[in-house]
């Protein structure tokens, strides 16, 4: 070892020069201007990167595997660039692998969408037209039963009267079931001021093609017919008979 200000050659474990008397300890031969290392501060996990595995856990909703997308290359970037001071590495990868399988399997899932949806409302409406259908039925029973307890006023056209005999429930009461509406309409008698000797019923879908497609209509007579194109009026005109 050496006096680094005169060259003296000095013995090991000498702090000073014998020549110059130079301070040579450890602490007086650091370069001056230097400073301490700061210390190392604790990795934060990446925001995006717990974002992107977020909306890869969630593929019920359209646009979040996508943003599982988005945000897991936002947090790679992001962490490649933080020079050590982000984590989360792991985490983003893990979202863009939901991601992207989410968004492979989008394709089947619209197939699977597009195949049921219409054999659900088909179902649906099959379902409420034969609600429709039992309706009529029941409200043809319910007009013969009062006529018959208020034989000098015969039929009625009036819901209420039916109710509070109680021969029909509140649901069908209201004149709308299942998604059909119901009226008694065409009450009339054979003679002035007797009884009413006839009476009719029609159901027809509240909205057409997607609560019911056929309309049904009955009277007196207690048959039951429909008409295809929805309309309670044609059904009277021209109905075809259930079963035909």
């Amino acid at each position: 070892m050496f006096c680094p200000k005169c060259g003296t050659t000095l013995a090991e474990g000498a702090y000073f020069c014998p020549k110059c008397g130079a301070d040579n300890t450890p602490a007086a031969t650091a370069p001056t201007g230097a400073t301490p290392a700061a210390p190392a501060q604790p990795q934060q996990t990446s925001g995006m990167a717990i974002g992107s595995l977020i909306c890869g856990l969630l593929p019920f909703f359209i646009l979040t595997p996508i943003a599982a997308v988005v945000l897991g290359h936002m947090a790679l970037s992001q962490i490649k660039h933080s020079a050590g001071r982000l984590e989360g590495k792991g985490i983003a990868i893990a979202g863009l692998v939901l991601g992207y399988g989410c968004i492979a399997m989008l394709p089947i899932i619209l197939i699977i969408a597009a195949i049921a949806i219409p054999n659900l409302m088909h179902a649906r409406i099959a379902a409420n037209e034969s609600s429709a259908t039992a309706s009529v039925r029941s409200l043809n029973t319910a007009e013969l039963t009062y006529a018959t307890v208020h034989p000098e006023k015969g039929f009625t056209c009036s819901f209420d009267d039916l109710k509070s005999d109680r021969i029909i429930d509140e649901p069908l009461a209201s004149g709308s079931r299942n998604g059909y509406v119901f009226e008694l309409v065409g009450c009339k008698a054979e003679k002035p001021d007797g009884p009413n000797t006839q009476f009719q019923v029609i159901a027809y879908p509240i909205t057409k093609n997607t609560t019911g497609v056929r309309a049904f209509c009955s009277d007196q007579t207690d048959v039951i017919r429909y008409v295809k194109d929805g309309s309670g009026e044609n059904c009277l005109d021209h109905g075809k008979n259930i079963g035909e």
